[in-house]
C-alpha cells in the first residue's frame, strides 16, 4: 500500500474556509456574504469581447506569457493609471488568476528557510503558498477596527533572513486601503533588508471615500525590487475567467515564467482579448464600477449596523468586517458554520486569515458585491437573529 498522498507543507492548511463556507450556504439555501464572487456580470463591452474572441476560433492554448494584446494592454493601464512604463514584452506575464502570480511569485523568489513578511489577517493562499515555496511565514498584525500598521511590530518581522515583502492592498479581508506612509514605512524597510516586494494588487480600482490607491512601484527606488499583481476577475466581475497578471523588472519575470511553463504553461484563451478590451476603457468606466460598489458598501454597512455590530471602515475591497460579539458570539469561526442555519446567511471569520487567532476573536468578513436586494435580505435576517 503507497504512502498516503499529500504535501506535507499544507497538513496544517486542511480544506479552505471558502470552500467550506459555500457548501454550507448552499446546504441551507443562505444568503452567501461569504466568498467575493459578483453576483452579476461586468461591463458588456468586456462580455461581447468574449464571446467574439471565442466565436473568431480563439479557442487553443495562448502563449505562455499570455497574448500579446494583453500585455500590451497592462503595459498601457499602467503608464495611464501610474505612470509606470512597462515593456510588454519583457516586464509583464499573464496568470491563471492573481492566485497563480502569487505562488510563482514564492516558488521563483523564496528559498527554503527565506522569511516572507506579510500582514495578518492575509488572503488564505498566502500562508499556502509561501509553505509550499519552503518560506518561513512572519507577520505583522492589523487590528480592528482601524487596522493600522504597527511600526514596531512590523520592523519586528524582518531580519537577515528576510527575502519578499507580500502586500495586499486594498485589503482582502478588512477593506484597508495602505497609506503612502504605510508604504514608505515598508518601502523603508525593504531596502534595508534587501527584499522583494510582492504586491497584491487586485482591488486597484475597488476603492471609495476618496482613497487613493498607491502602487508600491512608484515610490521611489521601489520600481526594481517590486512585482505588481492585479486581476481582470475582480474588476470586471469575471471572476470565474481567472486571468490576472504580474508586472515588474524583467529579470524576476523571467523567474516567474520558468516555473510557470511548467505549470500551467497558458490558460484563459478567449477571455484574455476580452479584459485586454476592458483595460482600454474610459476612466469613466472604472469609476462608474466603484461607485457601484460604493453603494453596496453604504447598503450593507447600514444593515450590519441597525442589526447592532460594530462595523470596521471599508474604503476598498468588496468587504467589510463587523464585531459580532453583540450576536452572542465567543468564537467566530463556530459563529460562522453555524449561521447558515440559524439564519440563512453565510459570512467569513476573519481568524481563518490569521495566526494569532485571538487578534479576531469575534470578527466576521461580509462580502458587499452583491445585488442590493440580496445584501437587504443578509441584513433582514441577521436583525432577525439578533431580535431571537
Amino acid at each position: 500500500m503507497p504512502s498516503t498522498p499529500g504535501h506535507p507543507a499544507l497538513a496544517p492548511f486542511g480544506t479552505t474556509i471558502f470552500t467550506t463556507m459555500s457548501a454550507l450556504a448552499l446546504e441551507h439555501h443562505a444568503v452567501n456574504l461569504g466568498q467575493g464572487f459578483p453576483d452579476s456580470d461586468g461591463p458588456q463591452e468586456v462580455l461581447d469581447a468574449a464571446v467574439e474572441a471565442i466565436r473568431s476560433g480563439r479557442n487553443q492554448y495562448p502563449p505562455g506569457a499570455g497574448l500579446p494584446e494583453l500585455r500590451r494592454a497592462v503595459a498601457e493601464h499602467q503608464d495611464r493609471f501610474y505612470g509606470l512604463r512597462l515593456d510588454p514584452a519583457a516586464e509583464v506575464l499573464v496568470t491563471v488568476g492573481a492566485t497563480e502570480a502569487i505562488f510563482l511569485a514564492m516558488t521563483a523568489l523564496v528559498r527554503p528557510g527565506e522569511e516572507v513578511v506579510t500582514f495578518e489577517p492575509y488572503y488564505d493562499s498566502y500562508a499556502a503558498t509561501v509553505a509550499l515555496a519552503g518560506g518561513v511565514r512572519r507577520t505583522s498584525v492589523l487590528r480592528f477596527p482601524d487596522f493600522a500598521v504597527d511600526e514596531a511590530s512590523l520592523r519586528a518581522a524582518f531580519s537577515d533572513r528576510t527575502r519578499v515583502v507580500l502586500l495586499n492592498t486594498p485589503h482582502n479581508p478588512t477593506g484597508k486601503v495602505f497609506t503612502r506612509a504605510e508604504l514608505e514605512l515598508i518601502a523603508e524597510l525593504a531596502v534595508e533588508y534587501d527584499a522583494w516586494v510582492v504586491t497584491d494588487e487586485v482591488y486597484e480600482h475597488l476603492t471609495f471615500d476618496g482613497a487613493e490607491h498607491i502602487p508600491m512601484a512608484t515610490l521611489p527606488g521601489m520600481r526594481e525590487r517590486t512585482l505588481t499583481i492585479s486581476s481582470g476577475g475582480k474588476t470586471f466581475a469575471a471572476t470565474g475567467w481567472k486571468v490576472g497578471w504580474v508586472s515588474g523588472p524583467a529579470v524576476a519575470i523571467r523567474a516567474l515564467e520558468a516555473v510557470k511553463q511548467f505549470t500551467t504553461f497558458g490558460a484563459s484563451g478567449p477571455f484574455q482579448p476580452a479584459v485586454a478590451v476592458g483595460l482600454g476603457l474610459p476612466d469613466r468606466v472604472f469609476s462608474d464600477l466603484a461607485r457601484t460598489y460604493a453603494t453596496a458598501r453604504d447598503r450593507l454597512v447600514a444593515g450590519l449596523l441597525e442589526a447592532g455590530l460594530e462595523v470596521a471602515p471599508s474604503r476598498g475591497t468588496y468587504f467589510v468586517v463587523a464585531d459580532v460579539a453583540s450576536l452572542g458570539a465567543t468564537d467566530a469561526r463556530q459563529f460562522c458554520l453555524d449561521l447558515p442555519a440559524r439564519a440563512g446567511v453565510a459570512g467569513v471569520p476573519v481568524s481563518a486569515f490569521h495566526d494569532d487567532e485571538d487578534a479576531a476573536r469575534t470578527l466576521v468578513r461580509f462580502a458587499f458585491c452583491k445585488r442590493l436586494e440580496v445584501i437587504d435580505e443578509g441584513c433582514r435576517r441577521l436583525r432577525a437573529l439578533r431580535d431571537g
